[in-house]
């Protein structure tokens, strides 16, 4: 990021960097100490032996998902630095917006943190894991929406353009957001055929992503 700002110097990015690193490495080391099958389960190396085993299968349309999201991710991380700092695309956002979008930011750690704290079964493809003898979680903050990992994402692709002073990361957030909201659509539809207990959860948790909208 800095490298395409073109300043070391960039508090906002520094500010961002140091959230970024800090959540990876606090959720990995959980992961490794305390539920190392999520480990397993999220890298992508373990789907096809997982899927062996008993395990359904990530989708073709789930693959196409996940690559649209990973090249959204690239290219907001390549152009807010590049927006913000080197071409100066964006207008400056005044102090109090670039707070607010900080203070998203640091809102979005606790559910991203907590979907995986509260979900074993948080796994990184659409699938059923049968082979994990997967339940329904319906604690913490699955009480609240059905998809927390999700609403995390969502703080973080808004709050962090704003912290940063990207217009063009706040467009390609409305992108990811559309990808994400299709995503849980698949996501809701296979779980509800396949996972028993979720079809009543669903009518128990009647809010998918934010509270009291949708």
């Amino acid at each position: 990021m800095f490298l395409l700002a073109g300043d070391a110097t960039w508090v906002e990015g520094w500010l961002f960097t140091t959230w970024l690193l800090s959540l990876y490495t606090t959720v990995t080391l959980w992961m490794y100490l305390k539920d190392p099958a999520l480990l397993a389960e999220r890298d992508r190396r373990s789907q096809s032996a997982s899927a062996s085993t008993g395990g359904r299968r990530q989708t073709a349309s789930d693959r196409v998902s996940v690559l649209l999201l990973f090249l959204g991710f690239a290219a907001w991380i390549v152009l807010m630095p590049l927006d913000a700092r080197r071409f100066g695309w964006t207008p400056a956002l005044s102090l109090s917006l670039k707070t607010f979008g900080g203070a998203l930011l640091l809102l979005s750690a606790f559910p991203l943190f907590r979907a995986f704290y509260d979900n074993t079964f948080l796994s990184g493809v659409v699938r059923v894991q049968s082979d994990r003898g997967q339940r329904v979680v319906s604690t913490g903050v699955y009480a609240f929406v059905r998809h927390p990992m999700y609403l995390g994402i969502v703080l973080m692709f808004t709050g962090t353009p704003l912290l940063l002073g990207s217009a063009m990361g706040l467009g390609i957030a409305v992108a990811m957001v559309v990808l994400l909201a299709v995503r849980i659509d698949a996501e809701e539809r296979l779980l509800a055929d396949e996972l028993d207990g979720y079809a009543e959860y669903r009518r128990k948790v009647r809010y998918r992503l934010v509270p009291f909208i949708w």
